[in-house]
């Protein structure tokens, strides 16, 4: 859960609808969906399997030394404009709340996180476990408030054809493509899973005796 409450998806996916359409938006968010999770089967497969980071799956695959340092790059790059852009939104938020400074409340934001990850992956998972319900509950409430007081706004949502679209009347593959082309720099987000799965416990077998007969 924790890993897909970035709000930075959101900000991509309302994007990608607001350039595109919701036609277009959706066929892309589906196809590049897909294709994330196909990659990432064995990925996170081996990676729980075995107790491996992404960098030392990469150099098992062929990829040599050189590619997994290519391969850390370009996750340490994605995970920098991933910081950046929840900075930037949480900042926001901040000045529209309580009217605190942007640069100020990129300082906060940056201060907080760090206090966090410094304290380890335990801690993230734990902060992550008490904050979950606060976090399901925020994530649902928009929609149940748009459902009754604005239950229209969903028709015009899914009627929407994009700002971009100059063929509004039909699904256009240039815009699945261009919108493709956005979602797919998600993919680098496998990287994540990863770092979480490395850390789950060793499969074990748990031998019962029933009666006379063992399971």
């Amino acid at each position: 859960m924790g890993a897909i409450s970035f709000l930075a998806l959101e900000a991509i996916g309302g994007a990608i609808t607001i350039s595109y359409g919701f036609d277009n938006a959706s066929v892309a968010i589906l196809i590049v969906g897909i294709l994330i999770l196909l990659a990432g089967i064995p990925i996170c497969y081996y990676a729980a399997k075995y107790g491996v980071d992404i960098d030392l799956l990469t150099r098992g695959a062929g990829f040599g030394y050189i590619g997994s340092t290519a391969t850390s790059l370009i996750y340490a790059s994605f995970t920098f404009i991933f910081f950046a852009l929840e900075a930037a939104i949480m900042a926001m938020a901040l000045k529209l709340m309580f009217d605190i400074p942007l640069g100020i409340g990129y300082v906060i934001c940056s201060v907080v996180v760090i206090l966090i990850v410094t304290h380890g992956i335990t801690f993230i998972s734990r902060f992550q476990l008490w904050t979950q319900p606060i976090w399901v509950l925020l994530q649902i409430s928009p929609f149940v408030y748009i459902l009754f007081y604005d239950s229209s706004s969903i028709e015009g949502w899914q009627e929407f054809t994009g700002i971009n679209n100059n063929n509004p009347s039909s699904v256009s593959l240039i815009y699945i493509g261009a919108a493709s082309a956005i979602l797919f720099s998600l993919v680098a987000q496998i990287g994540e899973q990863v770092d979480f799965l490395r850390f789950l416990p060793e499969k074990i077998k748990l031998i019962v005796r029933v009666g006379g007969l063992l399971y």
